[in-house]
């Protein structure tokens, strides 16, 4: 009988839990993702000072990882209200 090495023992139990629905994680986890990266993009501008069409490339994605996290919190607010958390 093979011994579990300890990486597998450390991971052995992941995922027997669940809080929520894998598509309701999947929705958090993505919404944690973009704000991370929402947060980041007025740093990304400032860095490109002096740079207009870099600033402006920054400034789009901005905007549209602020409607991709205003979409994920509408499905999000659905979601919980059709007690599906």
């Amino acid at each position: 009988m093979a011994t579990e090495t300890p990486i597998e023992k450390q991971w052995q139990h992941i995922g027997e839990s669940h809080g929520c629905a894998d598509h309701d994680h999947d929705l958090v986890h993505e919404l944690s993702r973009r704000l991370d990266a929402l947060w980041r993009y007025d740093q990304f501008i400032a860095n490109a000072d002096g740079r207009p069409a870099v600033q402006a490339c920054w400034r789009d994605f901005k905007a549209q990882e602020f409607a991709c996290v205003e979409r994920l919190k509408a499905l999000l607010k659905q979601e919980i209200e059709n007690g599906c958390f």
